[in-house]
């Protein structure tokens, strides 16, 4: 598929989008690679380590409707992963966050379309499920936008489809490499010792990805099966001596995340290794193609990190870190 194709990832320089570039070059032949982002310093960063001739950097921002439209020309495939994506900062800079991730949104959409790219995958986190803070409901708002996006595409064909998941293991300004960070202390701030939290690694995300690529109608939310943990046990997997100072849950902060909730159980299909959300919309829930074979979930079905069947243990984290030194930013 990506073979002599051209491919656009937004928000290009973070840790999903570098990960991905890494794998499409080590087992594809792309005619390009345009990493999209407005961040000149991480582009340069970026450039000592992918400097192939089929790499192109686009300095622009998503907000920008005419920069986008000229960063997708000619383009076969797009990943939207450029979002404002921390917590906090949404609750407190909202006008922001909504620039980024529902009209950033919907310039990417327009632009796809109008460029006629073949298939587009925007990403998503399990904050968009039954959303209680700012980040998570624009983030459900994207991903309504890029569902609904396939009644538009029209005879340009292009197909949109949605991942989501957790916390990705070790990313820029997740919870592990900060406690790492802060590990020589002997204190860790816990907001409550009862949060759990769904745990993904980047590879894991990226074979999601490739799956989506592969197997998309559009209007599609994928879910990967994957395991929780509980804040206070990978505080032990990083120091099991340090004190965990409880701080109180911060602002749009759930206690338990939730990547399906029971008012999408209906739509749900399971399948092996990941949950299919199919579009309610022009009845495409009923789709035998989009459906693949499926298993229907049960009507009470709900995928949260509290109620899940797979956690990541202690040892298991440690082993991680282990293992995967340089996946921590």
């Amino acid at each position: 598929m990506f073979n002599n194709s051209t491919i656009l990832i937004t928000g290009g320089t973070g840790s999903f989008g570098k990960k991905y570039t890494q794998i499409l070059l080590e087992k594809y032949n792309p005619k390009k690679i345009i990493v999209f982002s407005r961040d000149e310093l991480k582009q340069f960063e970026m450039q000592q380590i992918f400097n192939s001739t089929c790499m192109r950097y686009f300095i622009g921002d998503v907000r920008d409707q005419a920069r986008v439209e000229e960063a997708m020309e000619g383009v076969d495939y797009v990943i939207h992963a450029a979002a404002m994506k921390q917590v906090p900062a949404a609750e407190y800079n909202p006008m922001e966050c909504i620039k980024t991730n529902i009209y950033g949104a919907e310039n990417v959409i327009r632009a796809s379309i109008k460029n006629n790219v073949k298939k587009v995958i925007a990403l998503s986190t399990d904050k968009a499920a039954n959303p209680i803070n700012l980040y998570g409901a624009t983030k459900l708002a994207s991903d309504k936008l890029f569902v609904a996006a396939n009644s538009y595409s029209g005879s340009h064909g292009t197909k949109f489809s949605v991942v989501r998941y957790g916390n990705v293991m070790g990313s820029r300004g997740s919870v592990i490499p900060f406690f790492l960070s802060i590990a020589d202390k002997g204190e860790f701030p816990i907001t409550d010792n009862r949060m759990t939290r769904f745990m993904i690694t980047l590879e894991q995300g990226i074979e999601l990805v490739w799956n989506t690529f592969e197997d998309m109608v559009g209007g599609e939310i994928y879910v990967k099966k994957i395991p929780s943990m509980k804040i206070t046990d990978i505080a032990k997997a990083i120091s099991p001596k340090a004190n965990q100072k409880i701080i109180g849950i911060r602002p749009g902060e759930k206690l338990h995340e939730q990547m399906i909730g029971i008012e999408d159980a209906q739509y749900t299909y399971a399948y092996d290794g990941y949950y299919k959300i199919l579009p309610a919309i022009h009845h495409w829930c009923d789709d035998p193609v989009r459906i693949n074979h499926g298993i229907k979930v049960s009507d009470d079905f709900e995928y949260n990190s509290y109620n899940n069947t797979e956690w990541l243990g202690i040892e298991d984290l440690r082993k991680w870190i282990k293992q995967n030194p340089d996946n921590l930013e």
